[in-house]
C-alpha cells in the first residue's frame, strides 16, 4: 500500500519535475528522469544543476552576470583597451623622462651661475653688515622672486616682506622704492604698488644682466 500510495504521489509530481512520461518499470540499465528512479543523489545532483552552470572537462561555475558566456568579440575588445592604455602609459614615461633630462640640466647651470658669483656678493655682504645703519630720505627694497611657480610659498612671502619693509621705512619725508626681480613679485607688486617700483627687471635665466641695466 505504501508503494503504491508513492506511485501515486510520483504520477501527480511528475510533470513539475520533468516533462518526460514516467515508466512504471521499477529498474532498468538507463534510468528515466521519473520520480520513481530518482534517490537521494538525484535530488541534489538536480539542486546544484539549478544553481551552477558547467563549462567542458568538468569545470562547475555559479550562474550569475559574471559568469555569463560573453558575446563573440567583447574579450578582443577589452584586450585592445589595455593595449592602448598601456601604450599610452608608455608615451608618458617617455615625456616625464625627458623632462627630468631638461630640468636636470638647468639645475646644473644655475648652480655653476651661483658659484661663480659668491665671488662677488660675499665681500660686500662682510663689508656692510658690520656697518651701522644710517637714516637716508631715499630707500630701495630689492624684492627677489622666481619667474614661474611651483616653488611653495617663498614668492609670496618675498612680496609680503617687501610691502612690511616699505611700509615701515615710508613717511612724510622719506621716499621708498622698489627694484622688482622675478615675473611672480612684479605681478603681486604691480597691483598695488605700481607708482613705487623703480625696475623690474624679469628672465634673468634666459637673459642674464648686463651693464646697461645696472648702470640704469
Amino acid at each position: 500500500m505504501a508503494m503504491a500510495a508513492f506511485r501515486r504521489e510520483g504520477r501527480r509530481f511528475a510533470p513539475l519535475i520533468t516533462p518526460r512520461p514516467i515508466a512504471a518499470v521499477r529498474s532498468s540499465p538507463i534510468p528515466e528522469y521519473g520520480l520513481l528512479h530518482f534517490t537521494v543523489f538525484d535530488f541534489a545532483f538536480l539542486s546544484l544543476q539549478s544553481q551552477y552552470a558547467t563549462f567542458g572537462h568538468g569545470l562547475w561555475l555559479p550562474k550569475g552576470p559574471s559568469n555569463l558566456l560573453a558575446p563573440l568579440g567583447v574579450r578582443s575588445i577589452s584586450t585592445q583597451i589595455v593595449r592602448n592604455r598601456m601604450k599610452s602609459v608608455k608615451n608618458i614615461q617617455k615625456i616625464t623622462k625627458a623632462m627630468k633630462m631638461v630640468a636636470a640640466s638647468k639645475l646644473r647651470a644655475i648652480q655653476t651661475r651661483a658659484e661663480n658669483s659668491r665671488g662677488l656678493w660675499q665681500p660686500f655682504t662682510v663689508l656692510l653688515g658690520d656697518s651701522p645703519s644710517v637714516d637716508v630720505k631715499k630707500n630701495v627694497i630689492v624684492t627677489i622672486s622666481s619667474d614661474k611657480g611651483l616653488c611653495g610659498g617663498i614668492n609670496s612671502t618675498s612680496v609680503k616682506i617687501s610691502k612690511a619693509l616699505h611700509k615701515f621705512t615710508s613717511g612724510p619725508e622719506k621716499g621708498t622704492k622698489y627694484v622688482v626681480l622675478g615675473e611672480k613679485a612684479k605681478a603681486q607688486l604691480m597691483r598695488d604698488s605700481k607708482k613705487d617700483i623703480e625696475l623690474c627687471i624679469t628672465e634673468l635665466q634666459k637673459n642674464p644682466l648686463n651693464y646697461t641695466q645696472v648702470n640704469f
